[in-house]
């Protein structure tokens, strides 16, 4: 739901209860994935998020973080304790996977 000015308490603690997300106006009304330059970003799985902590010998919060009230995470649905993969394109090394810790 997306609206036009501050949310009163009662909407914005029924909206999780509800599984309604309330968007507020100030996000771009286009979608920023549609870009050329802006990266695929998607919410990794948890195999794939246990596999990440294996591989990289790590704990989920020493990952690099991004906030839950960044408009990535808000348009993927990112809720904090999630990890958002992002594959980056380049002319020399191909792609490169990096992920992120939403707090």
């Amino acid at each position: 739901m997306v609206g036009n000015g501050k949310y009163t308490y009662s909407a914005n603690s029924s909206a999780p209860k509800l599984k309604v997300e309330l968007i507020p106006s100030t996000l771009p009304v286009f979608d920023i994935f549609d870009h050329e330059i802006v990266s695929k970003a998607e919410i990794v799985s948890d195999e794939e998020r246990q596999k990440l902590v294996e591989k990289y010998h790590a704990q989920l919060y020493q990952f690099p973080w991004i906030k839950a009230a960044d408009p990535v995470s808000i348009i993927l649905g990112a809720e904090p304790g999630d990890v958002i993969s992002i594959k980056t394109k380049s002319e020399t090394a191909g792609t490169s996977d990096s992920y992120r810790y939403v707090v």
